[in-house]
């Protein structure tokens, strides 16, 4: 969430940040949003005023009665209730107003970072790097799903059984390699200095408040409504959240943890041959990174992030490639995102399978997640995420791509995690 301040001192570059992502009416928006902070401010002086007329007056009626002059300090207590009769509503309309403001800079996503370029999809998207030999496939190689169906390691047809569209059963080999991901995937991150949490798979309103989930625009959570829990859709949530409401201290960064969830996405709308198989799921399973950064440091740290998730690429021995991602394509929150794609040989198409973003101070103004400066100041701190790895798809490029006439040869990095070199 912006802040009031951020806008009111940098209007016109808000109004041309959000341009990038072609968001209507941003000035109107804006325009409303100060009007209503200028109104709530107007209303809070007004209110402490009356607040401090009101204890000066009960001050001076006690003096009154001290005195013995009951007659004037009736006169005054009939003013004091005139006084907390306007406090009354004064506080109802300030009450009110915060809440207009506070649903207004919901609606407004962050401000893309400079190196975000324009665009209006994900075809406008920049390929910043690209890694890996494209497998030349033998003749009658199969996608992911048919290949699942032939050795019996994914079963969507039980899946759609026991719940339905969306909800993988993984067998045998399959269920064991999808175990050596996310324990390889966890190695990966904790050597990495990432400290590894266990997190709740349900949040409150206020934790999906806090990541930028809520509001749910898209209606992509799944909700428990006796509760008013959410599903996750992403560690992230929880993980963020253990630092909402936190004051930290500048030797405190940077504050690294990884953490293995399912996640639950509704994929509201999605259909077509691009959802098959393990291409888009309701239930997945997900390895996650996140950082808590000082302001000056936190784009370092998204580099490092990427050359992280490079290197887990690199071992598993897959060809992929880095996109950053327009404005029309950026995530709500995202000031500046970098996605992995795997190439599917046998789909001859790139899937994503990791996002790596820097969300600046956009989540930590939402967490009210703080530091103290060296000048003894609070200050927002700066978060970051990124998938290290999603599973599906990165299990789908396996598949695909180590596929030989006699089975699926695991990639060398996996074997001591799955126990096996083929499945067959």
């Amino acid at each position: 969430m912006l802040q009031v301040a951020f806008i009111r001192e940098n209007k016109e570059l808000v109004i041309k940040g959000l341009a990038k992502r072609n968001f209507a009416n941003a000035e109107d928006i804006l325009d409303t949003v100060l009007s209503t902070d200028e109104n709530r401010r107007a209303t809070q002086t007004e209110l402490d005023n009356k607040l401090a007329e009101s204890n000066k007056l009960s001050k001076e009626i006690g003096i009154l009665y001290k005195s013995g002059e009951a007659q004037k300090a009736t006169i005054l207590k009939e003013k004091t209730s005139q006084l907390k009769e306007n406090s009354k509503e004064l506080t109802e309309k300030l009450n009110a107003l915060s809440e207009d403001l506070q649903e207004l800079l919901y609606q407004i996503p962050n401000v893309p970072n400079e190196l975000v370029p324009a665009g209006n999809s994900e075809e406008d998207n920049e390929t910043v790097f690209e890694e890996g030999t494209i497998p030349v496939l033998h003749e009658g190689a199969l996608p992911h799903w048919e290949l699942a169906k032939k050795y019996d390691i994914i079963d969507f047809e039980l899946g759609n059984k026991i719940t339905g569209a969306g909800f993988p059963v993984y067998k045998g080999k399959g269920a064991r390699l999808q175990r050596a991901l996310i324990n390889y995937f966890l190695d990966k991150n904790t050597d990495a200095g990432y400290e590894e949490t266990q997190v709740p798979h349900l949040v409150n309103e206020e934790s999906g408040k806090g990541t930028g989930q809520l509001p749910d625009k898209e209606g992509q959570m799944y909700h428990a409504g006796m509760d008013n829990l959410y599903l996750i859709p992403t560690a992230e949530v929880p993980v963020t959240n253990i630092y909402r409401d936190v004051l930290l201290k500048e030797t405190d960064f940077p504050i690294t943890n990884t953490a293995y969830t399912p996640c639950f996405r509704r994929e509201a709308g999605s259909y077509g041959a691009h959802v098959r198989g393990l291409n888009r799921l309701h239930q997945f399973d997900k390895v996650e990174i996140v950082r808590i950064e000082h302001p000056t440091n936190s784009y370092n740290a998204l580099n490092g992030m990427v050359e992280h998730v490079k290197g887990i690429l690199q071992e598993l021995d897959l060809p992929y490639r880095i996109l950053r991602l327009c404005g029309g394509d950026l995530g709500f929150t995202s000031a500046l995102t970098y996605d992995f794609e795997v190439f599917s040989t046998a789909q001859d198409r790139w899937l994503e399978i990791s996002s790596v973003s820097n969300f600046e101070t956009f989540q930590a103004n939402r967490l009210k997640l703080r530091f103290k400066n060296s000048e003894g100041k609070s200050e927002l701190a700066h978060t970051l995420n990124g998938s290290s790895l999603a599973l599906p798809r990165v299990l789908a490029g396996i598949l695909e791509n180590c596929q030989t006439p006699e089975g699926i040869k695991i990639p060398k990095v996996l074997v001591p995690y799955c126990g096996f070199e083929m499945i067959s």
